[in-house]
């Protein structure tokens, strides 16, 4: 049987659950998820676990952060004025935003707190310093 390899177009049926078994992401009742081994366009974890695998075949792999969205960094956490933010934002807990600097790609922020004077963003992944599990289904190599 053909294995998955570099350069192969894959569809996978995955299930992303945490650490706690709370499910992050899925394909269940939608398309399987399609990418490219070794184009970049999916983190490292999934595509290592993809590799090697045959149509048809299933698996349950753990990801580290190193191999998914990175360790949690503080130094991408940090506090603002208030006033420095746009006057059309209200801003409250857990309100996603997105920076967007000169001739870079925009930068998803999250709101982690809110007093009178300051409001403290934080530029890391969601699930920056997750351990992930992919429950997969290599669907087909087209």
């Amino acid at each position: 049987m053909e294995k998955a390899t570099n350069g192969d177009t894959v569809r996978v049926h995955y299930t992303a659950r945490l650490e706690d078994g709370a499910v992050f992401g899925t394909s269940e009742r939608s398309e399987p998820l399609e990418f490219t081994l070794g184009d970049s366009s999916v983190i490292q974890g999934l595509q290592d676990a993809v590799r090697g695998m045959t149509v048809g075949e299933s698996k349950t792999t753990s990801i580290g952060p190193d191999q998914a969205f990175g360790p949690r960094r503080e130094d991408l956490v940090f506090e603002v004025e208030r006033g420095s933010l746009p006057p059309n934002i209200d801003p409250e807990i857990g309100l996603r935003l997105e920076y967007r600097h000169p001739n870079s790609q925009p930068i998803p922020i999250t709101i982690t707190d809110v007093s009178e004077s300051t409001v403290t963003l934080d530029s890391n992944h969601p699930l920056a310093g997750r351990d992930l599990t992919f429950e997969l289904e290599l669907v087909e190599i087209v």
